[in-house]
């Protein structure tokens, strides 16, 4: 009898323990459930998590947890029944508080037996609405370095292709200037070599287009009138509207010049008129306009011009607006956009010294806003070719190509000089010191373990009144002169290379 009674006991202060234990679990939702789904127990966790008190809850059928769809579709009956049958069921997924809220729940319920029967169901829901939210950010930023990393790529892959065809170029309007001087009478091969001359002018704009993209230009700040920017690069901007946007402009007649990167500045108008496209899905207007404005601001003062670019799409929310001049931030689909657009535009705009601003309405319209400084310390003239001036002397070329050697030989033996020839920095070094030149015209990417800035840098320490002339269809490398060294963009026509000779010092 004694022996029977503290068995007893111990039994007790099991089930005691037990009680507390479950009763005492605040992070996590433990109670049972009658075969039928009735609730019969109730800890703090579950009062916690999901804001029913005991008395509200117990007695109550289990479901009111789910989502209305979710009890439509059957789904709380089928979770009993696969853990009676299966032994455990186990998901995440929704579930609804006393108040009307959702959060993300991990759920797992156990079938529990007495002498083979069914008793009832062991139910334990945890809230982990944190650690999805968190998931979904950590998901998010992959996918976004992701796209950043196939953009650089592709950025890369881009340039690299423009270096190439730079050469191309190179070649053929170097040739071209030889077809020029020959005296062919013949009408049709004049206006063969005009629509050759043409389609490399237009080779040439195309890949500053794509080394832009590419961002493998230096920024070069320059005086620059809008209007004349635009007609430049009209074609440009109706092809990347598509044929369903109708492209308009408003630019005021006597618009001021502003300080700007001319590629920059073309790239941003790009990505704007391209975000306007897609914010009109159903077709509309972009409207790109120019107009001088005086501000008065803790920020910004002085005289501006204020270039906007405005569509009728569909506009942005309230709650997106503040966000999207971020880095990689973007509505679009995964594969539609890398998020950088706005960024380079809100780049741009602040390198050169203004700003730029957002004004979208729902259903009616996005308009951005980009301010940049008004040039006053010079006017920009347009281009005209000035006839070659002829030189004198020997000129040492350090080219690689030997095609493009060709041609750059050939244009500065027109230019009256002597020309010497070698295919890397090393041989470049050995022949000055040992014949010496009177000038060196170098390509910037060149195999071996000097590139033509650093040759440059060289020839600087041990001939400092020896005159440098660089060239690059593209190169990184040439982001490191920073002005220590003239650079001829490939490709060059004879009167550009004889330009940037006679601005050499002597």
């Amino acid at each position: 009898m004694v022996k029977e009674s503290s068995q007893q006991r111990g039994l007790f202060e099991s089930e005691r323990s037990f009680r507390l234990l479950v009763d005492g679990v605040a992070d996590y939702a433990l109670y049972m459930l009658d075969p039928t789904g009735v609730i019969t127990s109730w800890n703090i966790g579950g009062e916690r998590i999901k804001g029913y008190s005991p008395e509200e809850i117990l007695g109550q059928h289990f479901s009111r947890f789910y989502t209305e769809t979710d009890r439509a579709n059957g789904k709380p009956a089928r979770a009993l029944g696969i853990a009676r049958d299966q032994g455990r069921y186990e998901e995440e997924g929704w579930r609804v508080r006393k108040d009307g809220t959702f959060f993300w729940a991990s759920v797992i319920i156990d079938p529990i037996h007495e002498d083979g029967a069914l008793v009832g169901f062991a139910k334990i829901t945890r809230d982990i609405t944190e650690r999805r939210n968190a998931q979904i950010k950590l998901e998010a930023m992959q996918a976004q370095l992701a796209e950043s990393q196939k953009f650089d790529a592709l950025g890369q892959l881009t340039g690299g292709i423009a270096h190439d065809f730079n050469n191309l170029l190179m070649i053929i309007s170097g040739s071209l200037h030889v077809l020029k001087k020959a005296d062919l009478d013949d009408s049709k091969f004049q206006r063969a070599i005009s629509a050759i001359d043409t389609a490399t002018k237009r080779g040439a704009a195309l890949t500053g287009q794509l080394l832009t993209f590419a961002r493998r230009q230096s920024v070069n700040p320059q005086a620059i009138h809008f209007g004349d920017r635009i007609e430049a690069i009209r074609e440009v901007l109706h092809a990347g509207v598509g044929s369903a946007v109708r492209l308009a402009f408003d630019i005021e007649r006597e618009v001021w010049p502003i300080h700007a990167d001319v590629s920059e500045l073309e790239t941003g108008l790009l990505n704007l008129v391209i975000n306007a496209r897609d914010a009109m899905p159903d077709g509309g207007t972009v409207t790109i306009g120019a107009h001088n404005i005086v501000l008065d601001g803790p920020l910004h003062s002085g005289e501006f011009v204020a270039i906007t670019v405005a569509d009728t799409g569909l506009g942005i929310p309230s709650d997106v607006v503040d966000k999207i001049f971020e880095p990689f931030f973007t509505t679009k689909p995964v594969g539609k956009g890398t998020g950088l657009g706005l960024s380079q535009v809100h780049g741009f705009a602040h390198q050169a010294g203004g700003t730029v601003k957002v004004a979208s309405e729902l259903g009616k319209g996005t308009t951005f806003t980009i301010l940049l400084p008004r040039e006053t310390a010079a006017t920009p003239n347009e281009a005209f070719e000035v006839a070659p001036v002829r030189g004198s002397g020997t000129v040492l070329l350090v080219e690689d190509n030997p095609d493009v050697a060709i041609v750059s030989i050939g244009l500065l033996e027109q230019l009256g000089y002597r020309v010497r020839r070698v295919a890397d920095a090393e041989s470049a070094l050995r022949e000055v010191e040992n014949n010496g030149v009177d000038l060196v015209f170098s390509d910037v990417v060149m195999p071996g373990k000097m590139d033509g800035v650093g040759l440059a840098h060289r020839l600087r320490q041990i001939r400092p009144d020896l005159p440098i002339l660089l060239a690059s269809g593209y190169s990184d490398a040439a982001a490191g002169v920073r002005g220590d060294f003239p650079i001829l963009r490939k490709p060059y026509e004879i009167h550009e290379l004889s330009d940037a000779i006679s601005k050499l010092p002597k």
